[in-house]
């Protein structure tokens, strides 16, 4: 939920222009930064569950687990940004022609989150895991 609200201030703050005229002036770089608002924005949910999860995991020392789950996350966010950013076929066919490597490492960013989420999700909700929701009997 707070991820949600998170988002819903942010996209408010946005569409009134307030974010973009409080961090600058200069036109080229309102453009450049609501390009990644929206990227910020459309994260928030994702963040909010993925920090939570980290509680649950480092509360239940789940620490060895948290640190190779990060080494994933981390691998597929490389990797998702070296193949946007230096591959043909990612820039002519996925981004359109044009690749922008500010927001490529946005979308590594992204991808890091997504990682480390579904990481914890499947620890989380392993029979053997720190809460196991939907396998074990109260």
């Amino acid at each position: 939920a707070l991820g949600l609200a998170l988002s819903g201030i942010l996209w408010i703050g946005t569409a009134s222009g307030f974010l973009t005229d409080f961090f600058t002036s200069d036109e080229g770089t309102r453009i450049e930064l609501g390009k990644l608002l929206t990227i910020v924005i459309l994260a928030q949910p994702l963040n909010s569950f993925v920090f939570a999860a980290d509680g649950v995991l480092q509360g239940a020392e789940e620490f060895t687990y948290q640190a190779k789950a990060m080494a994933l996350s981390v691998a597929s966010a490389f990797g998702l940004f070296v193949f946007l950013q230096y591959t043909t076929f990612a820039q002519d066919i996925i981004l359109g022609g044009e690749s922008d490597a500010l927001l490529n490492v946005w979308y590594g960013l992204i991808m890091l989150q997504f990682m480390r989420g579904l990481t914890s999700l499947i620890k989380i909700v392993d029979r053997d895991g720190p809460i196991a929701l939907f396998g074990k009997a109260i």
